[in-house]
């Protein structure tokens, strides 16, 4: 396994940085304000005096900072001593950016591998920690090694967008559940329900509701349409229900319209008896969605 450098230590860098320095790994770190080093250099870990000497430092360069805008920034006072290296950012953004950053970087001579880190800071390095890699794939196999410390690494492909696209799907998900959940505790606490006691029912239907998943995805890849126990028109009007159940009780419906509303217009559009799946397509600009190709094991690297 190879010598590498953490750029950035914020929750998540200092967290990744942590966890290869207590592996044995020789870790360099740099960030812009340094006095943020000093727990990492207490474990062992070296700090550079620049990003430059941060750089040239290890063959191995791990980004983790707050966006793609200011991985770019740091990065370009480093230009010339980038060449030879192999660059992997952790940053979170865009799959655009992910192309631009992957041109720029591969310009500058160095390999580039975009990726995401599917977990909170305190389980990086544990069983449960996973993070996604796309881009250059004879890099991501040089270093695989050093990235499993950090979580199970699942190489998506070489389209370097992909790890950001993936990213962005698994979060759209967990703040949509945020998003339910908030609204949920608003309406409750509109009767002073305590949501503390709520919590298990809601906890119970969500874990229910997960089982259908797989089903869901079966039919957005395959276009099947079975025929639902709860369709589309029936779904909507439940929403109106919530929508206008919530304003009577003083609570905004800003979090449950866009939800509605897409569900009532799939009924305008034919699809009231078809299932949630059905409504996928109605999210696309082309109204059209093609099945994925893209399918990465989880397995442990």
């Amino acid at each position: 396994m190879s010598d590498i450098t953490v750029i950035g230590l914020g929750a998540m860098g200092s967290a990744l940085a942590a966890t290869l320095i207590k592996h044995g790994l020789k870790v360099t770190v740099w960030n812009r304000s340094a006095d943020k080093a000093a727990a990492l250099i207490e474990r062992g870990a070296q700090q550079a005096k620049s990003i430059q000497d941060a750089i040239t430092a290890s063959p191995v360069i791990l980004v983790s900072v707050l966006d793609y805008p200011a991985a770019r920034h740091i990065l370009e006072q480093a230009t010339q001593v980038l060449s030879g290296h192999t660059l992997i950012n952790l940053t979170n953004g865009t799959p655009d950016q992910a192309r631009t950053m992957a041109d720029w970087v591969t310009a500058q001579g160095a390999d580039y591998v975009d990726g995401a880190v599917m977990v909170t800071p305190e389980l990086v390095g544990g069983t449960a920690a996973f993070l996604f890699y796309s881009g250059n794939e004879l890099a991501f196999r040089q270093h695989e090694r050093t990235l499993a410390l950090l979580g199970n690494p699942v190489y998506i492909g070489n389209n370097v967008a992909l790890a950001a696209i993936y990213d962005l799907a698994l979060l759209a998900s967990m703040f949509g559940m945020f998003g339910g959940y908030l609204h949920a505790a608003a309406l409750l606490r509109s009767e002073n329900i305590s949501v503390t006691e709520v919590a298990p029912m809601i906890m119970s239907l969500l874990k229910a509701m997960i089982e259908l998943y797989p089903d869901i995805a079966e039919q957005v890849d395959t276009g099947a349409q079975p025929t639902p126990s709860s369709n589309n028109a029936m779904m909507a009007v439940a929403l109106k229900n919530i929508i206008d159940g919530s304003r009577e009780q003083g609570v905004l419906d800003e979090l449950m319209v866009p939800v509605w509303s897409l569900f009532e217009r799939g009924t305008r559009q034919g699809l009231g008896a078809q299932d949630i799946a059905a409504l996928v397509p109605l999210l696309a600009r082309d109204a059209s969605l093609a099945p994925s190709t893209h399918t990465p094991s989880m397995e442990p690297a």
